[in-house]
């Protein structure tokens, strides 16, 4: 993006708008690990993955603040054209069909507010004036709810285009507590069903990766597990395209030099033939549960829940987060194994003095008719 542009503010932290390939590893690795509500997905090698497969620009720019310590926020972010926009630019954060959360990375501890001060004073200069259009956030936690507060007393306008509910769970004390809380215990009951019906069928085993040789077969039994199945015939598996391929490889690994996040692979075999797959990215205290493939000619025992019922008895067994994260969309099957909820919204954030012809809440309007019309296109693909 050229020269990096910069915004002195009067205090001590400096915004400025930087190309994500200057950044420094140590620093952005630190940052991703002290975060405020740390997720994997603006950490250093998730985006370089994207950069390195060809699904992020190569001149992908972020909105960085520095202070007294070092890096203190970071957002990647582009500028696209957009019907919120009346088909002129946007800023929007990075995403790709692999990103499913878009709070900033933003330093946790004293002076939160500062922080995200000077990090919307960036989000000004980034766009120029322009809108920013931004979807995936988490509107009502602590870093969202502060995100938007800081937009308010910059005198921001700020509406919302689409909300919803993501099923998440919050570790209990033991396996047991959960059981015992759970509110659809007959979905729990149907689980152990489907279980012992497909151990009928041989000898059911979990088993899990994180590193090494035992992480890449993981990964290739997950690739070629959804590559067989609906997403293989669609051409959406991550095996189908060299450049979907090239990401996963850069994505799921683990070494002492990969840095933040770590990466977990759940698999459910059936006599040692894996029937169902996840792949997840733990972030602080967070797994988030980012991809799930099944044997689809299974499909009646459901493996691919039997196998997420099996990754929250390890959670609660050998406490690897505290948190597991569906990363989905609505209309998850998790929605009836997961309790709890966290809302998801998509913003438009206008800054103070950027032009427009039309009202935010009219745009808004705008973005919401795009999202109807790409429901309506999505039921009646369904139909055929």
């Amino acid at each position: 993006m050229g020269i990096p542009l910069r915004s002195v503010l009067p205090s001590a932290f400096n915004a400025a708008v930087e190309p994500v390939s200057a950044l420094a590893a140590g620093p952005w690795d630190a940052l991703a690990l002290a975060a405020a509500e740390p997720h994997p997905f603006y950490a250093r090698r998730p985006v370089a993955a994207h950069r390195a497969s060809g699904l992020a620009p190569d001149d992908l720019a972020a909105v960085v603040v520095r202070g007294p310590d070092g890096l203190a926020a970071l957002l990647p972010f582009v500028l696209r054209a957009d019907i919120a926009g009346f088909g002129a630019a946007v800023a929007q954060p990075f995403l790709s069909p692999y990103v499913t959360a878009s709070l900033p990375l933003v330093a946790d501890g004293p002076g939160l507010d500062a922080r995200l001060d000077a990090l919307v004073a960036g989000l000004a200069l980034a766009s120029d004036g322009r809108c920013w259009r931004w979807p995936l956030l988490a509107t009502e936690s602590r870093l969202g709810a502060g995100l938007i507060a800081a937009m308010e007393r910059a005198g921001w306008q700020v509406a919302t285009v689409a909300s919803f509910e993501r099923p998440v769970l919050d570790r209990r004390p033991d396996h047991a507590a959960f059981l015992a809380t759970h509110p659809h215990k007959s979905r729990l009951k149907d689980l152990r069903r489907r279980r012992r019906r497909l151990g009928e069928s041989g000898a059911l085993t979990f088993v899990v990766a994180t590193e090494g040789p035992a992480l890449e077969r993981a990964l290739d039994g997950f690739l070629a597990l959804e590559a067989a199945g609906w997403k293989g015939e669609a051409g959406t598996a991550l095996a189908s395209r060299a450049d979907t391929t090239r990401f996963a490889h850069a994505l799921f690994r683990q070494d002492e030099a990969s840095g933040p996040p770590a990466v977990r692979a759940d698999s459910l075999c059936l006599d040692g033939r894996t029937i169902a797959a996840s792949l997840a990215l733990v972030s602080g205290p967070t797994a988030y549960l980012l991809k799930t493939a099944y044997d689809e000619s299974l499909r009646a025992h459901a493996p691919g829940l039997v196998l997420e019922d099996e990754i929250v008895r390890a959670l609660h067994d050998t406490a690897f987060a505290d948190r597991l994260d569906s990363a989905t969309l609505p209309g998850s099957p998790l929605e009836g194994l997961f309790p709890e909820r966290v809302r998801i919204a998509e913003i438009l954030a206008q800054p103070p003095g950027g032009g427009s012809l039309l009202p935010l809440e009219r745009r808004a309007d705008l973005a919401r008719f795009e999202h109807r019309a790409r429901a309506e296109m999505k039921r009646l693909m369904g139909r055929r």
